[in-house]
């Protein structure tokens, strides 16, 4: 079905596979092109609780296809901007938890698909960076944006100015990452993370995605008003009713996403 992704599912855990190791799983036209394709496919699956996003080979991915970027024109190269932040923000925007595994160069757009995620967890052969100024570009799938968000104005300017590469445990350090594992724990480490997840009542984990990532974008007492309304409609759930009394008899409960 896709040329250049995998998605495969199992016990309410996705995982996407960027696929094009000849090429460092660089993002081209047909890469976006496929994974706005396969969003459609995980927005819709309301049964889905968890995504995990990796990469084949050596690479997460290694940046954006210079090879497709280098004769683009003005217009070309806006548009090539748009699609790939378009991607990314679909990404960002899912109501289930999504898990980066970053199993080694994410860089440029790699780095960038990997902020659009809430957790990074890396391998520690991973490196990250946005080496674009370096390319005569500036990041163009929103990493000027997500990276200062993640650790902070003057650490990203730094890292986006110099064009530097960082290692999977100074990136862990500037908070970039949360963990990193060896290479061939990683992606068990992020199932695991996964399975933390859809264990809870999946009504509720969207909902505390919600209260953070749009709390973060108001006023403090905005953000509170969100989640005391959110914490409100927890109680309309029959998940709230099963998780509740499953505790008080002591006993696992089965949640029904309802």
């Amino acid at each position: 079905m896709y040329q250049t992704i995998r998605y495969e599912k199992s016990d309410k855990i996705g995982v996407l596979t960027i696929s094009r190791p000849a090429a460092l799983n660089a993002l081209n036209s047909l890469e976006i092109a496929e994974l706005a394709q396969v969003m459609t496919e995980i927005e819709q699956d309301a049964d889905l609780g968890c995504l995990i996003i990796t990469g084949d080979g050596k690479a997460f991915v290694a940046g954006a296809d210079i090879s497709e970027m280098s004769s683009m024109t003005l217009s070309e190269g806006r548009d090539f901007g748009r699609r790939g932040s378009a991607v990314m923000r679909r990404i960002e925007k899912l109501e289930i938890p999504t898990i980066a595994a970053v199993n080694g160069f994410a860089l440029g757009g790699g780095c960038e698909l990997a902020m659009s995620c809430d957790i990074i967890l890396a391998s520690e052969k991973a490196k990250f960076g946005q080496p674009e100024v370096g390319l005569g570009i500036t990041p163009g799938f929103s990493g000027t944006q997500r990276l200062p968000r993640r650790v902070g104005a003057a650490k990203a300017k730094e890292l986006i100015f110099s064009g530097k590469m960082v290692k999977a445990e100074e990136a862990k350090e500037m908070g970039l990452v949360n963990a990193v594992y060896a290479p061939e724990a990683l992606m068990e480490a992020a199932m695991e993370m996964a399975k933390s997840f859809v264990k809870n009542a999946p009504i509720a984990v969207k909902y505390s995605k919600a209260c953070i990532d749009r709390g973060l974008q108001m006023d403090i007492d905005g953000a509170i008003a969100l989640e005391n309304e959110l914490f409100a409609m927890c109680f309309a759930t029959a998940d709230q009713k099963e998780g509740m009394a499953a505790f008080l008899e002591k006993r696992a409960a089965a949640f029904e996403n309802k």
